[in-house]
């Protein structure tokens, strides 16, 4: 098996366009640096905020770059431009609405607004695509209370076996009877 490669995919009409600069994408960087000890390379797009093209790379990074886990980052509110859980749902298989619940469960203990997030998480072939808000903070509190998960769910998808660094997050897998 190859080096272990992981999307992320900053959808932003603004980042997009360099308006700002892509602190979502370099937050989500920052964290799995911090907490996965394999080696990883990313898949990495800054994009605008259309289906079209979201489910585009959505594909292109599942489909033909192998990566096993999809991160976005951004369009996952209830304005009129916000369609990122329309492309997750669009191009996966399954849907994990568990992550979904997780995350809204976990910022309402910061924003009385987290009931207006609709980030949600599905499978796409043996790739785990997972939507977190597109703030730093927010995406630091939804992806810290679901990634304990994640590493598991790529096993059961076949996908590299992902190891963390215990000091800084703990993961789940069931004890092998």
């Amino acid at each position: 098996m190859g080096k272990i490669k992981i999307g992320i995919i900053n959808v932003s009409d603004r980042a997009s366009m360099g308006i700002y600069e892509d602190l979502p994408g370099k937050e989500v960087r920052k964290l799995l640096n911090l907490w996965l000890t394999n080696e990883w390379e990313e898949e990495y797009k800054v994009i605008p905020d259309e289906q079209n093209l979201l489910e585009k790379a959505m594909i292109d990074m599942t489909d033909h770059k192998d990566c096993c886990l999809v991160i976005t980052t951004g369009g996952t509110g209830p304005a009129v431009r916000d369609v990122t859980p329309e492309a997750t749902i669009a191009v996966c298989e399954k849907l994990l609405p568990g992550f979904g619940e997780q995350m809204r469960q976990a910022s309402l203990q910061y924003v009385p607004t987290a009931i207006l997030s609709r980030q949600t998480s599905g499978i796409r072939g043996k790739t785990l695509i997972v939507n977190l808000p597109g703030k730093p903070k927010a995406i630091k509190e939804c992806l810290e209370v679901v990634f304990p998960a994640i590493p598991y769910c790529i096993d059961l998808l076949e996908g590299p076996f992902l190891k963390t660094n215990e000091n800084e997050m703990k993961i789940f897998r069931p004890r092998k009877s």
